[in-house]
């Protein structure tokens, strides 16, 4: 580099790795936009501007802004899966999901609050839904009905969301902790009534009570 030459953004990125690194840019602000508190304000000028990107940019990761809005909903649908599907007991997943969609408000407004305001998502909402389904659907594995299970999975599923929407917006005035425990509670009973006697009697046997205060 020339003296007094202004070093570029991407020195030192490897040809192959600056199309990946700008599209991450993009999602990235196009969560932030899409899921923005006073609403979706995303247009493709805004997303550039958030990314510090040209238009050229853009067009060279998609197509459309229709098809930019679908991938950064994928990208926070994708995030929720992940969390959910590493998580061991109920307790776990509440608590890691309200950290990565309460907590950090941005993505659980795009999952759960944007497809009501963007057209586009209505078809993507409806194909994730299935999939979130199916994710609890096997973790409901002591009720022995597959037909059964799924009615518990689609219930719960349900519910969660409008439980989740409705504590983004503010409408519940529940504390974290209040809400976590709620969400738990509801996952745990729900299931419960649905599981065999004999193999709730046989996990009351297996598991020492925990003390109480």
């Amino acid at each position: 580099m020339q003296p007094g030459q202004r070093r570029s953004r991407w020195s030192g990125v490897p040809l192959k790795s600056r199309l990946a690194v700008r599209r991450d840019n993009l999602i990235a602000a196009g969560v932030q936009l899409l899921g923005a508190d006073s609403g979706p304000a995303l247009t493709v000028r805004a997303v550039c501007r958030k990314a510090a990107l040209t238009e050229r940019y853009f067009y060279e990761s998609f197509p459309d802004r229709d098809e930019f809005v679908r991938a950064v909903y994928d990208d926070v649908c994708t995030r929720a899966m992940a969390t959910l599907t590493s998580a061991k007991t109920p307790r776990e997943a509440v608590e890691q999901f309200v950290e990565l969609m309460v907590d950090d408000p941005v993505r659980g407004r795009v999952l759960l609050l944007a497809p009501a305001v963007e057209p586009v998502l209505t078809q993507s909402g409806a194909e994730w839904m299935p999939t979130f389904i199916e994710l609890l659907q096997r973790k409901l594995s002591r009720i022995g009905d597959p037909v059964l299970q799924k009615m518990v999975a689609t219930s719960l599923i349900g519910g969660l969301t409008s439980l989740f929407t409705a504590y983004l917006n503010g409408r519940l005035g529940a504390t974290r902790e209040q809400f976590i425990d709620y969400c738990v509670d509801m996952l745990m009973s729900t299931a419960a009534s649905y599981v065999p006697r004999r193999e709730l009697g046989e996990a009351d046997q297996s598991v020492p009570s925990a003390p109480r205060d």
